[in-house]
Order: structure tokens, then sequence, then C-alpha cells
């Protein structure tokens, strides 16, 4: 009775403010009663201490950190109090488990019994290979990042999330979206952005590339083929006659000539 009697006002307020809380389906891969539920404070701080257990820490720009975002900004907007739960997850609850594979592990993160976050995680050894083959040069999360900073403010439309998707492609060379990744937040900010009338309301591009390196199954150098791509889909989907000034295209075109510009000096 104690959760039941506060939710009345709050609801009150969404139904006469005309804004809406930022719901599971609007940042994950989810359906039925889940993706209908708002996300909920006690709902991530249980997310991080399942991730805590079994992983240690949580990782930086995991589903943990997702749900924290959307949690406080519903709390923020007075939607959601800071002890509610979705009466979904206390029911169903949360699960982080872990395969082993060679050279690293798959971890994979349940709400409700539906995946919210799958990755790979590799071993010590593999990551530090990587970090020297991308010591001078700019990589397509950190290209995401400086976005992040330049464009932050912009909310996500169709291009944005179109250009995100191809960034992420470009570096895990799949066509599959990852269910709870940075290309389906994308994605799913910019379908809640279409439905959601206060631009102050709306999910900005920070909200989703803040972090974008960590978010990102993997990472690599950008370079001219990534820039192509992630330009033809902004411009294709957006439909834009050029790119955003400081956006996602922008940004991984700005940093694929600064690689070339190592390259080739």
């Amino acid at each position: 009775m104690s959760q039941e009697q506060p939710r009345r006002p709050r609801e009150e307020r969404q139904r006469q403010s005309g804004v809406e809380p930022i719901k599971y389906g609007d940042v994950f891969s989810v359906s039925g009663d889940l993706a209908s539920r708002p996300i909920a404070p006690q709902d991530a701080a249980t997310m991080h201490t399942a991730e805590a257990a079994v992983l240690g820490q949580p990782p930086r720009g995991g589903p943990a950190d997702s749900m924290w975002a959307a949690a406080a900004w519903n709390e923020r907007a007075g939607l959601v109090g800071r002890e509610d739960r979705a009466d979904v997850v206390a029911e169903e609850g949360v699960t982080v488990t872990e395969s082993e594979v060679p050279g690293g592990r798959i971890i994979t993160e349940k709400v409700a019994g539906q995946v919210v976050g799958q990755y790979v995680e590799g071993t010590p050894a593999a990551d530090a290979q990587v970090q020297v083959a991308r010591q001078r040069a700019i990589t397509i999360g950190e290209a995401l990042e400086a976005a992040s900073q330049l464009a932050g403010d912009k909310p996500v439309d169709r291009g944005d999330a179109a250009a995100i998707v191809a960034a992420e492609q470009c570096t895990t060379e799949s066509a599959v979206v990852i269910p709870g990744g940075l290309a389906a937040s994308a994605q799913t900010a910019a379908a809640y952005n279409e439905e959601t009338l206060r631009d102050d309301a709306r999910i900005k591009l920070s909200d989703v590339l803040t972090g974008a390196t960590a978010k990102l199954p993997t990472d690599r150098v950008a370079i001219r083929e990534d820039a192509e791509s992630v330009v033809n889909a902004e411009l294709r989907k957006g439909g834009r006659t050029a790119a955003h000034p400081g956006g996602v295209a922008a940004s991984v075109a700005a940093a694929v000539r600064l690689n070339e510009s190592i390259t080739n000096p």
C-alpha cells in the first residue's frame, strides 16, 4: 500500500502535463508488460547490485547505467519515486550470467526474463593488444563521444539513429542490431522523441552517446569506408542534404580525416 498511494498523484501529473516516462521499451528491445513499464530507481539499483556481484563492478555504459539514467530522468520529471520498483521486475527479478568462450566471456543481462544487454568481454591480454594498436588514431567510439560533446543537446532523430546504427555495424561487421546496445538505444530514443511534443522531454544525443566507447560491443580505428557508411545513413534516413554540424556523421568523418593525416602526413 505504501508504494501504491504515491503513484496516483504522479500518474495524474503525467496525464495533465502530457509527459510520458521513459519505459523499458524505449531503452531496450523488450516486449509485453515489461516494455510498457517505466524504469524505476529500485530497478536500476537491483541491476547495479547484480552486475557488481557477478562482474566485480558494474561495466561503464552497461544496462545498469542506462537504467540509472532513465530512472533519474523519470524521477526528476516527478513520474516515479525514489523507492519505486516496476511490479514485473519485483516479481521476476534481474539476472546477470557469464559464459566462457575462447579469449573471453559472453555476458548476458536480463530483466524479467528478457535480454537487455549481451556483450563479449575479452581477456586482459587481448584488450592490451587492441589498446596498443590504437594509441594514436581515433576510433569510431571516440568519434561518437566527440559528437556527444559537440552536438549533445540535439534531440535524437531518425537520421542520428541510422548513423549510430551504421557506426555500430562498422565495428561489429554485422547487420545485426544488438539488443540493449548503443544502436538499439538510439533507435528507441528516436522513436520516443517522435511521440514527445515537449523539446525538454526529448532524449538528446548526449544521453545516448556519452561513454559510447564502452557501450559498443567492440571498437576500432575509423576508416574512410566507415565515414561513407555513417554519412550516407544519416542523410538518407534524416532527409538531409548535409550532415548535422558536430553530429554523428560529421564527427566520424572528422575522425577519418585526422586518422588519414596520421598515416599519410
